[in-house]
């Protein structure tokens, strides 16, 4: 089964600005996340509906349509902001 992969711009926009050790990190993570979508914690409340995977210091925040497959990247955030 494979997924369609989108990247908001957000999420375009903060992984161009990560060092490139970070970046390497997160593409592992990424990888991760294709090969089996449900790996991250699933988010309550205004978050509904997306999943998180940590990518020390970073969350990476996606959610993804199991009937669509369809897997879009939301955020690429830091977990003290």
């Amino acid at each position: 089964m494979s997924y369609t992969i989108d990247k908001s711009k957000k999420f375009l926009k903060s992984f161009d600005k990560l060092d490139n050790n970070i970046q390497k990190k997160a593409i592992t993570q990424i990888s991760k996340i294709i090969k089996n979508p449900e790996i991250g914690k699933p988010m309550k409340y205004e978050r509904k509906d997306t999943r998180e995977l940590y990518c020390k210091p970073f969350r990476i925040s996606y959610s993804f349509n199991k009937g669509e497959l369809i897997i879009l990247f939301i955020e690429l955030y830091h977990k003290d902001k």
